[in-house]
C-alpha cells in the first residue's frame, strides 16, 4: 500500500524554498519496528515497487526470496518526480539533486520514526542515492550496499547523461530516443553481438538487434513520462557524495560494493579504486563483490544467481 508524507518550505540545493513537496513510499514485509529494516534505492526507471507481481527487484526480494519478507521489513521510496502511481511530476527537472533527495528521504524516516536500517542497498542511480545517504548520516545503518554504481559522476557518466539530456530536449520521440541511447551504455558489445547472431527478423530485412532497441524505445515510452525521464537524467548527473574515499571512510556501516565486471556505465576499475581507497583510509570493514557477466550495467537485473549468491551470507 503506497503512503505519503508531505514537507513545507524544503530548501533545495538552489537555495530555493519549495513550499511542498509530497513523497510516497511502500513498505513490505513485516511492520516497521518489528524486523529489522531495509531501505531500498531504486533505479532510474524503477520505483517503490521492489517485490510482488509488479516488483522491478521481485527476483532478490520477497516472499522466499534472498531478502525474505517474512523476517526483513522492506521500505523504499519514490524519487520525487518519477511520477509513480499518480504522483505529481516536477516542473523543473533540476529541482532537486541527490543530496536533495536523500536529505528528504531521511526526513521520511524521521516522519516514520525509523532511526536505524539493517541495511541500506540500490543500484545505479539508486547506488549513488544510498552513497549519499549514508554520508549524510554515517551511522544509519549496519550494512551499505552499493550496486553497479559510484558514489560520484564520473566524466564518462557526465557525458552519458550530457547526450541524454540533448536527445530529451531535441528528439522527435523524445522517450524512445534517450532510451534506444542508453540501452546502449546497459549492455555491452559482447552481449548483443552473441545474442542476435546478425539474424533479421522473420520475413524480413530488419536487423533483430534494431527491432529490439526500438522495444525498449516503446515499452519504456508506454510506461515512463517525458519529465520523469528528465528528472531522473539530471539527477544522474549530480551524483556526488563526497569528493574523495577519505570522505568516505567515516560511514561507520560494513560497505559491500557490488560491481560488473563488463559495467559500461559504472566501470569495474572505479569500483576498484573506490575500495582501495577506503582501506587506504582505514575503512576496513570495505569489500567488493564482484559480478561476472557478458551483460554490463544491466547485469544487476540479470546475473540474479550471482546476485542472490553475494547477497545471502548477509540476509539469514
Amino acid at each position: 500500500m503506497l503512503g505519503q508524507v508531505t514537507f513545507s518550505d524544503f530548501t533545495n540545493w538552489r537555495g530555493e524554498s519549495i513550499p511542498s513537496i509530497t513523497l510516497t513510499y511502500q513498505v513490505e514485509g513485516p511492520s516497521l519496528g518489528s524486523t529489522p529494516i531495509v531501505l531500498v534505492c531504486h533505479a532510474l526507471t524503477g520505483n517503490s515497487a521492489v517485490s510482488g507481481p509488479e516488483g522491478w527487484w521481485a527476483k532478490l526480494i520477497g516472499l522466499g526470496q534472498t531478502i525474505d519478507t517474512a523476517h526483513y521489513t522492506i521500505l523504499s521510496i519514490d524519487i520525487p518526480g518519477n511520477e509513480y502511481a499518480g504522483s505529481a511530476p516536477l516542473d523543473d527537472p533540476r529541482l532537486l539533486n541527490v543530496k536533495d533527495v536523500a536529505r528528504l528521504w531521511l526526513l521520511v524516516l524521521r516522519e516514520l520514526r525509523v532511526d536505524h536500517l539493517y541495511a541500506l542497498i540500490g543500484p545505479s542511480l539508486g547506488g549513488g542515492l544510498a552513497w549519499q545517504i549514508a554520508t549524510l548520516e554515517p551511522t544509519l545503518a549496519d550494512l551499505l550496499f552499493p550496486i553497479a554504481t559510484d558514489y560520484k559522476a564520473s566524466d564518462w557518466l557526465l557525458a552519458q547523461t550530457e547526450v541524454q539530456r540533448l536527445i530529451l530536449e531535441h528528439s522527435d520521440r523524445p522517450i524512445h530516443d534517450a532510451r534506444v541511447h542508453a540501452m546502449l551504455t546497459y549492455r555491452t558489445p559482447k552481449s548483443l553481438i552473441g545474442r542476435f547472431e546478425g539474424k533479421k527478423v522473420e520475413d524480413s530485412r530488419l536487423p533483430k538487434v534494431i527491432d529490439w532497441l526500438d522495444y525498449h524505445g516503446r515499452t519504456l515510452e508506454g510506461r515512463f513520462s517525458l519529465s520523469a525521464y528528465r528528472v531522473m537524467t539530471f539527477l544522474t548527473s549530480t551524483i556526488h557524495a563526497a569528493e574523495s574515499e577519505e570522505e568516505l571512510s567515516r560511514i561507520a556501516s560494513d560497505i559491500h560494493l557490488v560491481a560488473i565486471d563488463s559495467d559500461r556505465l559504472f566501470p569495474y576499475f572505479v569500483a576498484q579504486e573506490t575500495v582501495e581507497g577506503l582501506k587506504h583510509f582505514g575503512k576496513e570493514r570495505a569489500e567488493l563483490h564482484t559480478i561476472a557477466s557478458d551483460h554490463g550495467h544491466d547485469a544487476f537485473l540479470i546475473e540474479y544467481d550471482q546476485l542472490c549468491r553475494i547477497m545471502s551470507p548477509f540476509f539469514p
